[in-house]
């Protein structure tokens, strides 16, 4: 398999947690298999699948997130503009989150978009979820708005 890992802990967790890009098809279908449980099983916030564009465009990188060795969180990133990246469809799976894989996730995807170049990274992030990213240091830009009938902000974070 070649996959790009991560193995730095953030602290104490119940397993060992990592990140790596999805490179082979069967890490691909994890995937989106893990964000389909989340975003349309769980939440119901796409009818079908959550798949769009942006996961056709051989640009985007599909990060899997693992609780030993057992793949339980995505994040997908990628380029909008020059050194302006962009993270999003953040899931872990709910029998997971009393971690820190989430944080695991947001972090790798920040490293990642810094290590290729990028000066920010945004994200359009459910409002609840706002704290936890500030905790991460990211920043809220703008006043809340609609997204697939939740509201989000919209979030950023200086790369460089």
């Amino acid at each position: 398999m070649t996959v790009r890992e991560d193995t730095r802990r953030t602290g104490p967790v119940r397993g060992r947690e990592t990140c790596r890009i999805a490179v082979e098809p069967a890490e691909l279908t994890a995937h989106h298999l893990v964000r389909e449980a989340v975003f349309v099983h769980e939440q119901r916030l796409f009818p079908g699948s959550d798949r769009d564009a942006v996961d056709d465009d051989p640009a985007t990188l599909h990060v899997l997130g693992f609780v030993d060795d057992h793949a339980a969180g995505s994040v997908r990133l990628y380029e909008r503009g020059p050194g302006e990246w962009k993270g999003d469809r953040l899931a872990v799976l709910p029998g997971r989150r009393a971690g820190h894989l989430g944080a695991t996730l947001v972090r790798f995807a920040v490293a990642t978009a810094r290590e290729r170049g990028g000066h920010v990274m945004i994200a359009y992030v459910q409002q609840p979820n706002e704290p936890f990213f500030r905790h991460l240091g990211w920043t809220r830009v703008g006043d809340p708005f609609d997204y697939v009938g939740q509201p989000h902000v919209r979030m950023d974070i200086a790369l460089r």
